[in-house]
């Protein structure tokens, strides 16, 4: 993406847009607009619309104007409009509200936002003019799960080019119509969006393991796949242009994937009994600030339940007191005698203050110290070799999560509570933890901001606002799309 973006110069090769093309960027440095106003920073994505408009203020604003600056800014003028600038504020504060910018913040310093809004923020300058060609890295990020449906709706009627790196697996199937796979140093653009490279590269990977099965057969089943696949999307509601994508769809593209991924397993010493979880009452307040009150439900054998708020710390906060982290401002909570629990928090860095190399950290957790049994499970999680005799101090945020999980795994726990689980990971542990989750015997309380990952594991959903909760049996797909669930999150939320 840098090399794209001009920021980096390629060893060999070059790269070049169509004459008069216009390429934006989501830009990285948070910090580079903060004597700007939010107006002006996202105006700033259009470049020649922004040098247009302060060359005209420079010259209006001279005391001693000149023939030549009335000639000057008559030019300006008509570029100005050519390129709809009467507009552009208009144009700008939609997609700042469409991000969740308030009104109120459009001319307010970028210095005086929250880190989280500097993203949306630089987001729409991204979008800001309809360029022709769009950079976005991770652009979902810090986003919550409204905003990215918004943005989801936005970029598949977006008529340029887009090209996006992202962890989130719903919104590169909602916006793709190309996958770009990089891998072992080789680079292939092939027709489909994610889950059609995901759910083909698998299946080619299971005919190369099928030695006995003709060529034809192969080819067959391929293409079958491809059929059904379509008519998925044909189903769904995709726009035209991601349709047009199953045009291009090509069975000689499918190949077996070489990447590997994690053996995340969870296997229940115990079935859970009838009783899981009973909450009654249980209020939460972060310095003085109402999180959530008199919350109560029960948990049902086999729920797996999504719990979502527009606050982020009201999941974390009612996951920390169900663990016994912290103590709740009003409310009790009952765990079932049969129902044993692996937590995985929001915030592990604690469990890395330590000197202590892989094998050594997991053997805190285990009944059985001996070391094959210890880097088995350090296996599944794919550090093998020397890595296993790494600090665990000095792991990045994706190996740290990797070692939580086989810390998780090996407390053969039937109870699962998650919070924010796919933080960090890459796709391929992303996907594993997610088909793990699909099959799991037990119960999964969990937060997430991914999509798919809530779609595919969640059967009930319980969202936390300060007025109530709202406690549904429903898919999310289903839950996001109920104008009656709308009209109670409106109620709910309202101050």
């Amino acid at each position: 993406m840098r090399i794209l973006s001009d920021e980096l110069t390629p060893t060999h090769g070059n790269v070049t847009q169509g004459p008069g093309e216009r390429m934006s960027v989501l830009e990285q440095d948070h910090f580079k607009f903060d004597e700007f106003t939010v107006m002006d920073t996202v105006l700033q994505g259009h470049t020649v619309l922004w040098d247009i408009i302060k060359e005209k203020d420079a010259i209006y604003a001279k005391a001693d104007f000149t023939d030549e600056d009335g000639v000057r800014a008559a030019e300006l003028e008509e570029k100005f409009a050519e390129l709809e600038g009467w507009n552009a504020e208009s144009d700008a504060a939609a997609l700042l509200s469409g991000l969740g910018i308030k009104e109120d913040k459009h001319y307010m310093l970028m210095k005086d936002l929250s880190g989280n809004e500097k993203v949306r923020v630089l987001l729409a300058k991204a979008l800001f003019g309809n360029p022709d060609n769009l950079l976005l890295d991770e652009p979902t990020n810090d986003l919550d799960l409204d905003t990215v449906a918004w943005l989801e709706d936005y970029l598949s009627k977006f008529e340029n080019t887009v090209l996006v790196v992202s962890h989130d697996r719903h919104f590169l199937d909602s916006v793709c119509t190309h996958t770009l796979d990089i891998d072992y140093n080789k680079v292939t653009l092939f027709a489909g969006n994610y889950s059609f490279w995901y759910e083909s590269s698998q299946l080619a990977l299971r005919q190369q393991q099928q030695q006995n099965k003709k060529a034809e057969e192969k080819r067959k089943e391929l293409l079958e796949f491809i059929q059904r696949f379509s008519a998925n999307v044909a189903k769904s509601k995709q726009t035209t242009s991601r349709k047009k994508m199953l045009e291009k769809l090509n069975i000689e593209e499918i190949q077996p994937s070489s990447r590997r991924y994690p053996g995340i397993i969870f296997t229940p010493s115990r079935e859970p009994g009838n009783k899981i979880l009973e909450v009654h009452g249980l209020t939460a307040s972060v310095d003085g600030e109402l999180l959530f009150k008199d919350v109560n439900f029960q948990v049902e054998k086999d729920d797996k339940v999504v719990f979502l708020s527009r606050d982020p710390r009201a999941m974390t906060a009612l996951f920390e007191i169900i663990n016994g982290n912290r103590k709740a401002d009003a409310g009790t909570y009952d765990w079932g005698q049969t129902i044993t629990t692996a937590y995985l928090p929001l915030d592990n860095s604690e469990f890395f203050n330590t000197d202590l190399n892989l094998v050594d950290w997991l053997c805190q957790w285990s009944n059985d110290s001996s070391e094959i049994y210890l880097k088995g499970f350090l296996g599944k999680m794919l550090f093998s070799g020397e890595e296993v005799l790494k600090k665990a101090s000095v792991l990045s945020g994706g190996e740290k999560m990797r070692c939580m999980i086989a810390r998780m795994m090996m407390t053969d726990a039937n109870t699962l509570i998650l919070d924010s689980p796919t933080n960090h990971l890459d796709l391929e542990s992303i996907q594993a933890f997610n088909n793990t989750l699909q099959s799991f015997k037990g119960n999964v309380l969990f937060a997430s901001h991914d999509h798919e990952f809530i779609q595919t594991v969640a059967n009930r959903i319980i969202e936390l606002t300060p007025n109530g909760i709202i406690d549904k049996m429903m898919d999310y797909d289903d839950y996001i799309t109920d104008e009656r669930v709308a009209a109670s999150r409106e109620r709910l939320y309202a101050k």
